[in-house]
């Protein structure tokens, strides 16, 4: 597995594109680039690789922006969690409205739900459901490779935010203790946004986490 990475759009999104080394199939999480980047995002691709996916942690308008674009250039279908669809097409609930746009992705071509497998060449995913930062925000844990995209759910040294129409707090922690930091401390986290990380340092260093064995009943 390849991880190629840019880092775009107004609210410094990263980029992903994900390569089976063995086949130079691949995929695209989080295209939240702008129009001015489309030449960068082009010359990464430069057609060497078929993209099969393009998959959305969560349906913000910096995660989102660059769907139907992308699209376009590679004829991939668009993935996110069955929560967040409506988000595609709302700029209202994309957010978008609020940085002065009108932001509108096609359509998903498939809806995911926790538990789904993807697979691009012989590279296997699963979408781990992880709502806080929005009601369908998923992480993808690459099977095999213990390396985790996390979205905006867990940064180093931070979570993503919940103070946003369908954050939630509470979902946000559930989340991060049931779902994430049970992973294998070796496991290499890449955010939405920031630097990548391990699992074992976000337990150590991430105030949100280094109390995990505090009592949890009131979340």
């Amino acid at each position: 597995m390849r991880v190629h990475s840019l880092v775009v759009g107004p609210l410094a999104t990263n980029f992903y594109l994900v390569v089976c080394e063995e086949t130079d199939e691949a995929l695209v999480i989080d295209p939240g680039f702008s129009a001015e980047e489309t030449r960068n995002i082009r010359s990464l691709i430069r057609g060497r690789f078929s993209i099969r996916w393009i998959i959305n942690t969560h349906g913000h308008v910096d995660h989102i922006s660059g769907n139907g674009e992308l699209k376009r250039l590679t004829g991939a279908d668009i993935i996110i969690h069955r929560l967040d669809a409506p988000m595609l097409i709302d700029p209202s609930m994309n957010l978008s409205y609020m940085m002065g746009r009108s932001v509108v992705s096609p359509k998903a071509d498939r809806l995911v739900e926790d538990g789904d497998r993807l697979e691009v060449g012989a590279l296997k995913l699963r979408v781990i459901h992880t709502p806080g930062h929005t009601r369908g925000s998923i992480s993808l844990l690459c099977e095999g490779e213990k390396v985790v995209f996390t979205g905006d759910t867990l940064f180093a040294g931070s979570i993503g935010r919940t103070d946003l129409p369908g954050s939630s707090f509470r979902d946000m922690m559930r989340s991060l203790r049931e779902r994430l930091i049970c992973l294998p401390d070796e496991t290499i986290v890449y955010p939405g946004h920031g630097g990548s990380t391990t699992i074992g340092r976000e337990k150590r260093m991430n105030p949100f986490l280094s109390s995990s064995g505090e009592d949890l009943s009131w979340i």
